[in-house]
C-alpha cells in the first residue's frame, strides 16, 4: 500500500509548508504507526529531522490512498498539463502537486482535486489582467537570468519599447552582475547615471566576507546617494515601483532589489487658475504632477497636524490616491468613511478626480454637486483648517474638498481676502446671479403667456409689439435661442483658444441680428436670454453652473404648462430635494437647513475677527478657531473682560 501523496500548499501570505493532503471519508483508515512512518521518511527526506519530525505528525492519522488505475493516471497528468503544476481552492489557498512512480492518487481524490482546480483558472486570468500574472506575488530569485526572464514575461519584452534594462557590473576586483530597469519617460536619466550607475560601476569596492544581507544594505547605506532608496523582494512592489517612475537595481546572487526614487516625466509647472481666477490672492494653481499638488497645500499649512494618507485604486494601471486632513480638527468619522469608500472603488483605472467624485458620492443621481472641486491650493488649505478634508487623484489638476455645504458652491477664495463689506457685496451679487440663471426665461414665459397683467401696461404692449412678427410661440422661442446659446458656448470651448472668444462673439451677435431681422426672435428674448447667460456665467463652481443650465430647461418647461404655479411648483420640489442632499452625511443646505450654529461666514461675509467658531455643520473636533480676543486695542484687553457666552471653550481635542 503506499500512502499519502504529499502536495506543497502556498498560502496567500506566500508562506511554504509541507502537508499531507486530507482524502475523502471512502477510503479505508490505517494505524498511525505506518502512517507516522511513512510521513516521517518523507518528511526526512524533504528537510532533515524537522520536516521528518512535521511529516510525522502529519502522518499519523491519515487515511490510505488508493493507487488509481491507468485511465486515471492519464487524466491526471492531462490535468496537471492544464493548471501548470497548481491547483486552488475556493478559500485562495494554491496546491502545487508532485507525482512520482511510488505516489499514487485515487479516483475520488483526483476528483476532488479537479474540482478545487476550477477556481485557478479565473483567479490566473484575474492576476494576469493586472499585467503581472501569478508570479507577481513571488518573491525575487537569485539569479539575474530568472529575474530577467521574469521581467520579459511581466513588461512584454522585448515588444515593449519604453522599458529600459541596463546590465553592467558592480565592483572592481570580484564584480558581480547586476541589472538596472526603469521606464524610459518616468524616469530621470541624468539621476540614473550619477545617482546610480556612476556608484556602482565606478566608486565600489566589495568585501566578499561579508554575506548577500550585510553586502545589499552596505550598498544602500554607502553607495546609492539617492533621497528615497528602499529594498524590495516581491515582484509586486518591484513592479509598481517600476512603473511609478523609480528604478529598479538586481543583483546576482541576492533574492532582493534595491528601488531608488528617480521620479523625472515632464509635466505642467505651476501656473494661474484657469476657471477660479482672482484679482486679489494667490495665483497658483495645482498642475498634473501629484506630489507638487501636495506640496502646494504642505508649503501654506506648515503643521506638523497636516496628514497625508495614501491610497491606491485600479486593478489594470494602478492610480495615486491621497487623502489630506488636519488631525485633531476633522471629525475621525468623515475619514473613516471616505477611506472606506475609496477602498470600496473596484475599476481598471481611475483617470481623474471627477471619476472618483462620481464613485464615492452620497447619491449619485442629484444634480446638485455634493463635492468642490477646486485648482486652488489656497482654497483647499482653508478648507481643511475648518475640519474639511482634500482628495488628490493621481495627475488630476483638480482636488476635491468634502464635506461641501451648499452656500460654499457660491463663495471663492477673494471673498475672504476683501473686507467684509465688499466680500457681502459680491457674495449678493452670485445670489441673484443663480436666480437670473434659474428662472429668468420661465418667468418670461410664464408672464408672457398667462399673467400679463403682473407688469405695467405700457411695457407689455411693448412686448406684444416686439413679437407681432414672430410666428412662433413664446416657448418655442425661449427654447431656440436657449440651444444656440448653449450651442455657441460649447463650441467655443472646442475651439481653439486664439480664434474661440472671438467666434463666441462673432457667432452670437450675427446670430441674434439676423434672426431679430429675420422675424424668427423678437428683441426683447435677446435681452433676456442674454442676461441669463451671464448670470448662468457668475456662477464660481463649473458644476454648480451646470446644475443651473439643467434646471433651468425643467423650468421653461414648467412655466409653459402652468405658468407661476409650475415655476412656484418646480421651487418646491428643488428645495426639497436640496434639503435632503447630503455629503458625507452632512446636510448640504446646513447650517440654515436644519439651523445650526456657525460663524457668520454663510450666505454673508462676517469680520474676520468676529468669526471664532468653525462651522459646526461638520462636526469639527476642536471648534474654535481662533481666540476670542484678536482686537485688544479696540476693545476689551483681556478675555475676563468679555461676556460669559463669549469666553474661548476648550474643546475635548484641546482638554
Amino acid at each position: 500500500m503506499h500512502w499519502g501523496n504529499w502536495v506543497r500548499l502556498l498560502t496567500v501570505d506566500d508562506s511554504i509548508m509541507d502537508k499531507q493532503f486530507e482524502l475523502t471519508p471512502e477510503d479505508e483508515d490505517e494505524g498511525a504507526e505506518q502512517g507516522g512512518g511513512q510521513g516521517g521518511g518523507q518528511g526526512g527526506g524533504q528537510g532533515g529531522e524537522q520536516g521528518g519530525g512535521q511529516g510525522a505528525e502529519q502522518g499519523a492519522g491519515k487515511r490510505r490512498v488508493r493507487r488509481p488505475c491507468g485511465p486515471s493516471r492519464q487524466r491526471l497528468k492531462a490535468l496537471s498539463a492544464e493548471y501548470g503544476e497548481q491547483w486552488v481552492d475556493g478559500q485562495g489557498k494554491v496546491y502545487a502537486r508532485r507525482l512520482s512512480g511510488s505516489r499514487r492518487v485515487s479516483a475520488p481524490t483526483y476528483a476532488a482535486l479537479r474540482a478545487r482546480a476550477i477556481p485557478l483558472q479565473q483567479a490566473r486570468r484575474r492576476a494576469e489582467k493586472t499585467a503581472g500574472g501569478d508570479r507577481e506575488a513571488a518573491y525575487i530569485a537569485h539569479d539575474l537570468a530568472g529575474n530577467r526572464k521574469t521581467l520579459d514575461r511581466v513588461f512584454h519584452l522585448p515588444l515593449n519599447a519604453d522599458l529600459v534594462v541596463r546590465d553592467f557590473r558592480v565592483g572592481g576586483r570580484h564584480p558581480i552582475a547586476a541589472l538596472a530597469v526603469f521606464v524610459d519617460g518616468l524616469a530621470d536619466k541624468n539621476i540614473i547615471n550619477t545617482h546610480i550607475l556612476e556608484p556602482l560601476m565606478i566608486l565600489t569596492e566589495l568585501d566578499d566576507a561579508q554575506g548577500d544581507i550585510e553586502w545589499i544594505e552596505w550598498v544602500r547605506r554607502a553607495l546609492l546617494p539617492g533621497n528615497q532608496v528602499m529594498e524590495v523582494s516581491m515582484w509586486k512592489g518591484a513592479v509598481e515601483n517600476i512603473l511609478a517612475g523609480s528604478t529598479l537595481v538586481f543583483f546576482e546572487g541576492v533574492n532582493a532589489a534595491l528601488s531608488v526614487e528617480t521620479k523625472g516625466w515632464e509635466h505642467r509647472t505651476v501656473s494661474n487658475s484657469q476657471t477660479e481666477a482672482v484679482v486679489r490672492g494667490p495665483h497658483d494653481a495645482f498642475t498634473e504632477n501629484f506630489r507638487a499638488n501636495t506640496g502646494l497645500i504642505r508649503a501654506r499649512l506648515r503643521s506638523s497636524h497636516l496628514i497625508t494618507e495614501m491610497m491606491q485604486v485600479g486593478t489594470l494601471a494602478v492610480t495615486d490616491v491621497a487623502v489630506m486632513y488636519i488631525q485633531g480638527i476633522v471629525n475621525p468619522k468623515l475619514i473613516k468613511e471616505v477611506k472606506r469608500r475609496i477602498a470600496a472603488v473596484q475599476v481598471d483605472y481611475l483617470a481623474d478626480s471627477g471619476i472618483m467624485e462620481q464613485f464615492i458620492e452620497d447619491d449619485p443621481i442629484g444634480v446638485i454637486p455634493k463635492f468642490l472641486s477646486t485648482e486652488r491650493p489656497d482654497r483647499v488649505a482653508q478648507a481643511l483648517t475648518e475640519g474639511q478634508f482634500a482628495i488628490f487623484v493621481g495627475h488630476s489638476p483638480h482636488v476635491l474638498v468634502a464635506p461641501v455645504l451648499f452656500w460654499s458652491l457660491l463663495q471663492t477664495a477673494e471673498d475672504a481676502y476683501l473686507r467684509w463689506p465688499f466680500g457681502s457685496f459680491i457674495r449678493l451679487i452670485r445670489v441673484m446671479a443663480l436666480a437670473i440663471g434659474l428662472l429668468l426665461p420661465a418667468l418670461y414665459i410664464a408672464v408672457t403667456n398667462y399673467h400679463p397683467e403682473m407688469i405695467p401696461t405700457d411695457l407689455m404692449l411693448a412686448v406684444a409689439a416686439s413679437r407681432e412678427r414672430v410666428p412662433f410661440p413664446v416657448v418655442s422661442e425661449v427654447l431656440i435661442m436657449e440651444f444656440s446659446l448653449e450651442l455657441i458656448r460649447e463650441a467655443g470651448i472646442r475651439i481653439p483658444s486664439v480664434i474661440g472668444p472671438t467666434i463666441g462673439i462673432v457667432g452670437a451677435l450675427i446670430l441674434g441680428q439676423a434672426a431679430v431681422a429675420a422675424g424668427i426672435i423678437s428683441p426683447l428674448l435677446i435681452i433676456i436670454v442674454a442676461v441669463t447667460a451671464l448670470g448662468s456665467f457668475t456662477m464660481p463652481n463649473y458644476n454648480l453652473s451646470f446644475t443651473v443650465r439643467v434646471l433651468r430647461f425643467g423650468f421653461i418647461v414648467a412655466s409653459a404648462l402652468f405658468g407661476f404655479y409650475g415655476v412656484t411648483l418646480g421651487l418646491m420640489l428643488l428645495i426639497m430635494h436640496a434639503v435632503s442632499v447630503r455629503s458625507f452625511g452632512v446636510p448640504i443646505l446646513s447650517p440654515i437647513a436644519p439651523r445650526r450654529k456657525s460663524s457668520k461666514d454663510v450666505i454673508g461675509r462676517g469680520q474676520v475677527f468676529t468669526m471664532e467658531d468653525r462651522p459646526g455643520s461638520y462636526m469639527p473636533v476642536d471648534s474654535r478657531r481662533q481666540a476670542p480676543v484678536t482686537r485688544p486695542w479696540s476693545g476689551a484687553a483681556h478675555e475676563s473682560d468679555l461676556p460669559r457666552g463669549r469666553r474661548r471653550r476648550r474643546s475635548r481635542g484641546n482638554a
